[in-house]
């Protein structure tokens, strides 16, 4: 059984509960997913997390009152070598934790580099990243949650999809300073680079839980059970 916190403060939080439920069939793995909303839900016995995207400002603001990002960060810290998957703001969080914390992956990032909301785009992004190949291609159709949240429908993978090219969603993305990366680079949008790897943290400017391709969520619950 794999333990994966959500951070549940904003942007496509459903979604990447589908991927999670998703990967862990293709691997044809047994897995928990903890909604973390307050900081003492973030335990010892967790063996990932994920950050998932929205507004990086608004969501430290949302964390202040439950203290879930201090939490989130005690924890990376106390076990750096557990997997942490950060997309789109997930990504301005692990570069830019604040609160003199040193960034747990060592490049630049700048908040909404591409544009406003109307500037978001969809691209084939070039993947180099060591995963394992799905079992099988499946498709999970969650329950609306107790709070009637359901995650939005996407297109499924298929096996002819699961090239090196990815379909990257890019919204109100953030963008690294490749001159700055110190880091793996393991996606890149034409020679810019926009998903980084540092040790177990692993850091992209787009959103894959707008896909029907899991290999990041695989390989985020593959190391995890290594790591476990």
């Amino acid at each position: 059984m794999v333990r994966v916190g959500l951070a549940m403060l904003q942007g496509a939080r459903h979604e990447h509960i589908e991927a999670l439920h998703n990967a862990a069939l293709e691997l044809n793995l047994s897995l928990e997913i903890v909604e973390l909303r307050k900081g003492g839900q973030v335990s010892e016995a967790l063996d990932a997390l994920v950050l998932p995207g929205g507004e990086s400002t608004a969501m430290r603001k949302a964390s202040e009152s439950e203290a879930l990002l201090p939490a989130i960060y005690q924890w990376m810290d106390q076990h750096p070598e557990r997997p942490v998957l950060g997309t789109c703001a997930g990504a301005i969080l692990l570069a830019s934790p604040g609160e003199n914390r040193s960034p747990y992956i060592d490049v630049d990032i700048s908040r909404n580099a591409w544009g406003r909301q109307r500037q978001s785009f969809e691209a084939y992004v070039e993947v180099d990243l060591d995963v394992a190949s799905p079992a099988s291609i499946v498709q999970h159709r969650g329950q609306a949650d107790q709070f009637n949240h359901r995650a939005l429908p996407v297109e499924g993978a298929t096996p002819d999809s699961l090239s090196t090219a990815y379909h990257g969603v890019f919204i109100r993305a953030p963008r690294f300073d490749t001159s700055s990366v110190k880091c793996l680079a393991v996606a890149h949008l034409g020679e810019e680079a926009v998903g980084v790897i540092d040790g177990s943290k692993l850091a992209l400017t787009f959103h894959p839980e707008l896909t029907g391709d899991y290999r990041f969520h695989r390989w985020l619950l593959t190391r995890a059970e290594q790591t476990s």
